[in-house]
């Protein structure tokens, strides 16, 4: 089936700029990380170490969220190591992801806990968490000065075989729908394909969450088996060609901030040496740092200039009504284990702290 692209000569002119300007940072990461690892005399194996990396997204989406990480370690791995990316769905399903990990079918994983079915109590922070976060900087102060890395570290020293190695931020999350949302009552009833968390709080308006491979979901929008996405953020919809089949833009943000992870198979992650763990721990902070970019430069101008979609708002009464629900569902998880608990508390503090401190630094 070919699918009609839209037209929409401002959000090309967005999306153009912000590639090409990204491009030439990515380039200048991997020359500078290159140049910092090649000054040391290394004496190098016999043979190149080889990985298996998969991420949940798809080709168009990875080419942002990893491929520039990926492309900037092999180049200054210097032939001691390579990584081979798979993107979603191509090695392994993406909700068996935990289990080849685990398994050693794959070398290291980037997911969210709820996406890759995590086997920890913690997995339903993962992705989507309702209004845990406002900004993408949320994410790593929380995990910094809130306690949230100690806590992922502890929840996966349980775990066989896995190692967790670090969380960063992605974008907003917003809902893009053939027909538009106005009120609660517009949700009932539409297939939408989301993240896990997002998809079990909206559901009690009536949104069915609905499961299909990541590159199926343009097709299934255009043939009905969608009616829209509660996945992602503007930047990304534009980007993967979302906007061209969804008509309307929801404005109310469900959170702030996607909570997305890179895992190590344990064994995988012990034969390497510890300056390529170094170097592998460096170009993850480097591709956070790359996605905080790339989303926050899209986002407001997409809602401007963007023309695909049309913008609606939830009225202020109902939305109030939402974000009082969201309190109740941070409870009910909270309830589930000690270990939850500390994660909602920390939401809290931080929430609390953030509304003392005033006008946010960015």
């Amino acid at each position: 089936m070919t699918i009609q692209k839209k037209t929409d000569p401002a959000a090309d002119k967005i999306l153009a700029s912000r590639r090409s300007m990204l491009k030439k940072m990515g380039a200048g990461t991997a020359a500078l990380a290159a140049s910092t690892v090649a000054a040391p005399a290394i004496v190098r194996a016999q043979a190149p170490i080889k990985w298996r990396l998969q991420t949940y997204s798809g080709a168009p989406l990875g080419a942002h969220v990893i491929k520039p990480q990926i492309d900037a370690f092999n180049a200054a791995a210097n032939g001691e190591m390579e990584i081979e990316l798979y993107y979603a769905d191509q090695l392994v399903p993406t909700a068996e992801l935990f289990r080849a990990l685990q398994n050693g079918t794959l070398d290291a994983v980037q997911s969210d806990e709820a996406t890759m079915a995590s086997p920890v109590d913690i997995s339903v922070f993962g992705g989507y968490f309702p209004f845990a976060t406002r900004y993408s900087l949320d994410v790593p102060a929380l995990f910094r000065y809130y306690g949230l890395k100690e806590i992922w570290e502890e929840a996966y020293s349980e775990v066989e075989n896995v190692k967790w190695l670090s969380c960063g931020a992605w974008d907003p999350l917003h809902i893009f729908t053939k027909e538009p949302i106005r009120s609660l009552a517009d949700m009932n009833g539409k297939r939408v394909f989301g993240v896990p968390t997002a998809g079990k709080f909206l559901a009690r308006y009536g949104l069915v969450p609905v499961t299909v491979p990541w590159d199926n979901v343009e097709v299934a929008l255009q043939t009905g088996e969608l009616d829209g996405v509660a996945w992602c953020g503007f930047t990304e919809a534009y980007e993967v060609g979302w906007a061209d089949v969804c008509n309307y833009a929801l404005t109310n943000s469900i959170t702030g901030a996607w909570f997305g992870s890179y895992f190590a198979n344990t064994a995988s992650w012990e034969k390497v040496p510890a300056h390529l763990k170094e170097l592998f721990l460096i170009t993850i902070d480097q591709s956070h740092y790359y996605r905080a970019v790339w989303y926050w430069g899209g986002e407001a101008k997409l809602r401007v200039e963007g023309k695909k979609m049309e913008l609606t708002s939830l009225p202020a009464n109902e939305w109030a009504q939402v974000t009082t629900d969201a309190k109740g569902f941070w409870d009910e998880v909270a309830a589930s284990s000690p270990r939850s608990a500390k994660v909602v508390q920390a939401f809290k503090t931080y929430a609390e702290t953030m509304e003392k401190a005033g006008y946010p630094y960015r």
